[in-house]
């Protein structure tokens, strides 16, 4: 979809972020993200792939491309999440390196939206 109209997209951004709503670049790093993007689109939010997080704690690859990303999105004034954390080991790291938003099994598995009221009140803090 960014590939053909970033004018027509940043349009509609606009027009989501008018009502309250913010926006990320999913997957970062992968297949079709580009540095481009990053330039052109009025963003909120870089998330890390899962790929990167499951393997930076044994791959100093994996780990250097997770710590490029959170500085690369915090020098953009972007929030950065890292998807995939899977344990405290991986929290713990990302916590480290600057990134203080993540999604994963380490909090919960994926839950039906009807459920998913009950389970933010139980867990909201």
């Amino acid at each position: 979809m960014l590939v053909n109209d970033l004018g027509d997209v940043n349009r509609k951004i606009a027009s989501l972020k008018d009502i309250g709503i913010a926006v990320s670049l999913d997957d970062f790093g992968t297949g079709y993200s580009s540095l481009n993007y990053l330039k052109r689109l009025s963003l909120d939010q870089l998330k890390i792939d899962q790929s990167f997080v499951r393997d930076m704690l044994t791959d100093a690859h994996g780990a250097a491309i997770a710590r490029t990303i959170v500085t690369l999105g915090h020098s953009l004034g972007l929030e950065v999440i890292a998807e995939g954390v899977e344990t405290l080991g991986q929290q713990e790291f990302l916590q480290d390196i600057g990134c203080l938003a993540f999604q994963g099994y380490l909090y919960s598995r994926p839950i039906p939206a009807h459920d998913f009221e009950s389970f933010a009140r139980l867990h909201m803090h």
